[in-house]
C-alpha cells in the first residue's frame, strides 16, 4: 500500500512539474532563402530594414535572421527537407512540387505570396518570333528545368501552341541557369544560349538591347496576373513557432506597404542592397509598373496546380487555393 502510494505521489509530482514548466521556446534563429531579382523586393526591404526582427520584438521574441541565397527552387527545397532552412522563397513551380511530395510527412505549404509579376521569354535569335520558330540550334536558359515556374509556364505555352500532349516539345532546349548568368550568356553572344525565360529586372534590361525581343509573356499564357514568387515552410516549423510566423507575416505586410507608399525609396534600397549597376529610375519604373502587383494574396495558384496534376508532376489535388497555404493570410481573396 505504501509503495503504491509512493508511486502515485511520484507520478503526481512529475505531472505537476510538467504542467508548471514553461512551454518550449520558439526558435531564436530563422533561416530564410531567396533568389535573384527585384521580384524579391519585399524580402530585401524586410532584410535591410530589419522588419522581421522589429515585429518579432513586438511578439516578445528576440530573433536572429540568417538570409541565404539560392539560384533555383530545387536547391531550396532540398535544404528545407534536410532541416537546413526554415522559410523558402521562390516560384510557384518549386512550391507546388514540394507541396505535393510532402503531404504525407512534413506537409509543406505556402505562407504568403510576394507579388504577381509577368515573366518574359526573351531571345536574341533574329529568326525566332514565336515558340514554333525555335530549333535544335537554340538553348533556352531558365532557373531549373522541369520544375521552375518558367519551365512550367513554357510547357503550358507549348501545350497551347502545339496541341495536347506536346507540352514537353521545347524541354530538350532548356538549360538550368541562374538569371544573372543567363543574362550574361545570352547577351554576350558567345554561348549556346539564345533565349532566356527570366524575370525582372533581367528581362527589362535584356529588352533594352536592340537584338533582343519578347517571344512570350506569362500573363498571356495564364490569362491574366498570376503569383510569381511566394514563401513556403513545413507544417512542423509553422506549428512550433506561431509567434515567429505571426511576426514574419506582419513584417511582410509592412514591407509591401512600404514599397507601395514609396517606390522611389524601395528602388534605391534595392539597388544599394544588391550592389546593382541598374539605374534607380529604371528600378523604380519596374516597381511602379501597373502589371507588377506587390501583394501577399496568391493568384492563379490553382491554374498552375491543375496543369501540374495533368502533367504528372504533382499527384496531390486541392479543391481551393487555401488547401495550399497555411491560414496566415485569412482575409486574402486568392485564386
Amino acid at each position: 500500500m505504501t509503495r503504491h502510494f509512493a508511486r502515485i505521489s511520484a507520478f503526481a509530482a512529475v505531472l505537476a512539474i510538467g504542467l508548471s514548466a514553461p512551454a518550449l521556446a520558439e526558435v531564436s534563429t530563422v533561416r530564410i532563402a531567396k533568389q535573384f531579382g527585384i521580384s524579391y523586393l519585399p524580402l530585401t526591404v524586410m532584410e535591410e530594414e530589419k522588419l522581421f526582427e522589429k515585429h518579432a520584438k513586438e511578439e516578445g521574441l528576440d530573433i536572429k535572421v540568417e538570409w541565404l541565397r539560392f539560384t533555383g527552387g530545387s536547391g531550396m527545397n532540398e535544404a528545407l527537407l534536410s532541416g537546413n532552412l526554415d522559410l523558402a522563397a521562390g516560384g510557384v513551380g518549386p512550391m507546388l512540387t514540394i507541396w505535393g511530395k510532402t503531404q504525407k510527412n512534413i506537409k509543406v505549404k505556402g505562407v504568403a505570396a510576394l507579388n504577381a509579376m509577368p515573366l518574359f521569354l526573351v531571345t536574341v535569335n533574329p529568326a525566332v518570333s514565336s515558340l514554333k520558330d525555335f530549333t535544335s540550334g537554340d538553348k533556352i536558359a531558365l532557373p531549373t528545368v522541369k520544375t521552375s515556374i518558367q519551365a512550367i509556364t513554357l510547357q503550358m505555352a507549348a501545350e497551347k501552341e502545339f496541341g495536347p500532349g506536346q507540352q514537353n516539345k521545347l524541354d530538350p532546349l532548356t538549360v538550368s541557369m541562374g538569371h544573372p548568368d543567363a543574362q550574361l550568356a545570352m547577351m554576350g553572344g558567345r554561348s549556346e544560349i539564345t533565349a532566356h525565360f527570366g524575370s525582372s529586372p533581367f528581362q527589362e534590361l535584356e529588352l533594352k538591347d536592340r537584338r533582343a525581343k519578347k517571344v512570350l509573356d506569362s500573363y498571356d499564357v495564364l490569362g491574366g496576373p498570376h503569383t510569381f514568387n511566394l514563401v513556403w515552410a513545413s507544417t512542423k516549423f509553422v506549428d512550433e513557432n506561431p509567434k515567429v510566423m505571426k511576426a514574419f507575416v506582419a513584417a511582410l505586410e509592412d514591407s509591401v506597404q512600404r514599397i507601395k507608399s514609396d517606390p522611389a525609396a524601395a528602388a534605391a534600397l534595392w539597388i544599394k542592397a544588391e550592389n546593382s549597376k541598374m539605374a534607380v529610375a529604371d528600378a523604380e519604373q519596374i516597381i511602379r509598373a501597373p502589371e507588377n502587383d506587390w501583394t501577399t494574396t496568391p493568384k492563379k495558384m490553382m491554374s498552375y496546380l491543375d496543369y501540374m496534376n495533368r502533367a504528372g508532376y504533382v499527384a496531390g489535388k486541392a479543391k481551393d487555393w487555401r488547401d495550399l497555404f497555411f491560414n496566415l493570410i485569412p482575409n486574402a481573396s486568392g485564386s
